[in-house]
């Protein structure tokens, strides 16, 4: 990866990131026709943010008081920088293990495990800022987390062959 970035005309990460470079050495993304990993990661967590960032604010809108949630969760420009940066990052460390999967189907089981983390984090997080933004933060950020996560794992099934790689997992078993 190294050479490939140097061939591209890129500078040398500097020394405290040669060590994380040499890991994700060991795990290259594999790409599927023309989408990679990266790509169909970024445009899947974008999606997933503009549908949830808009199921937030038709809440507020519906509450009769608009962006609070946003408001309340740092601005409306820094939570949607960060709404959009965390999806983005979800997306892509999951797409990622789904390609991985293609190799070694019992990264599907770790996508899986993964998936179901982040939902009961959103739980944990809701019932947290359910005492700051009231009974509202289950309809706005769990109900947004649901949806979202929804989008996405119809999204992934269409793409990708998930039930063959959760086959090739139990018998990798």
């Amino acid at each position: 990866m190294i050479r490939m970035l140097q061939q591209l005309g890129a500078r040398p990460a500097p020394s405290f990131f040669r060590p994380v470079i040499r890991h994700l050495q060991l795990h290259r993304l594999t790409t599927h026709g023309d989408r990679g990993a990266l790509r169909e990661g970024a445009r899947l967590g974008v999606m997933v943010a503009i549908v949830t960032w808009l199921w937030l604010a038709l809440i507020d809108a519906v509450s009769g008081d608009a962006f609070s949630t946003a408001t309340a969760l740092g601005g409306v420009v820094g939570f949607t920088l960060v709404h959009v940066a965390l999806n983005v990052a979800y997306a892509t460390a999951l797409v990622s293990l789904i390609h991985g999967a293609t190799r070694h189907p019992s990264l599907i089981l770790v996508a899986l495990t993964g998936f179901a983390m982040v939902e009961i984090g959103f739980i944990m997080t809701t019932a947290a800022l359910s005492y700051f933004l009231g009974g509202i933060a289950w309809l706005s950020i769990f109900g947004g987390s649901l949806i979202g996560a929804a989008i996405a794992f119809l999204l992934l099934v269409q793409a990708h062959p998930l039930k063959d790689l959760l086959r090739q997992a139990e018998t990798e078993r």
